[in-house]
């Protein structure tokens, strides 16, 4: 049953649940994801304007705005959730979890297919943009504040502004260990360094040369 399944998922990936009561009662993420499966059913019944207003219902009551027209799937958890926008088109697929001031938003006014898909287990980091019509593969990790402009393919890690596609040897961390995610500046920035003290260790070695050449 798909109410089940997100307090099931509240329990996974929320040390701090304590009881089945507490996540029904006080959980924003997951009032709003069951109040759009309401909205979501009568947009599908092509009903107007009432799928908008309990959709706009669900962002003054929890903070997490989710347009009516976006599909979530079985299981997604959405913790803390304030800020959360996830676009019309959007698709969200099972057991993907979203951290608060996630954005999936578009890139254009078309009226087609211009927010993003993420699939199955897909962790998005707080503060996380996801913009355009793109894929982001399953097993997936979006970093905190990370601008993600391409699709992305399974099992990779995306940090900085805008993303940059990272991959993760062996055992993947767990989803709220984001100080495992890897810095791409960082790396850059200490091979940069490794170079320039190779280049100096080069130079120094051929002013030798030439002093001794002078020498004789």
């Amino acid at each position: 049953m798909i109410l089940v399944d997100e307090i099931r998922s509240a329990f996974k990936y929320d040390p701090a649940a304590r009881n089945v009561l507490e996540v029904i009662l006080a959980y924003p993420g997951i009032h709003a994801i069951w109040m759009h499966r309401i909205a979501h059913f009568l947009w599908r019944l092509r009903i107007p304007v009432l799928p908008r207003l309990v959709s706009h219902l669900t962002r003054w009551l929890t903070g997490i705005e989710i347009h009516p027209g976006a599909k979530i799937g079985r299981g997604v958890f959405i913790d803390h959730g304030a800020g959360v926008v996830i676009g019309e088109t959007a698709e969200v697929g099972d057991e993907c979890v979203l951290y608060q001031g996630v954005t999936l938003g578009g890139t254009s006014f078309s009226k087609g297919k211009r927010h993003p898909t993420l699939e199955d287990h897909v962790v998005v980091g707080a503060g996380a943009k996801i913009l355009g019509n793109i894929r982001i593969g399953s097993h997936s990790r979006i970093g905190a504040n990370a601008v993600v402009l391409k699709s992305v393919p399974p099992h990779s890690v995306v940090v900085g502004v805008p993303g940059r596609i990272k991959k993760i040897a062996g055992k993947e961390p767990e989803p709220l260990e984001h100080d495992k995610i890897p810095d791409p500046i960082a790396e850059e920035l200490a091979r940069a360094y490794r170079r320039i003290e190779e280049l100096e260790r080069q130079v120094e070695e051929l002013r030798r040369l030439w002093v001794d050449e002078r020498v004789r």
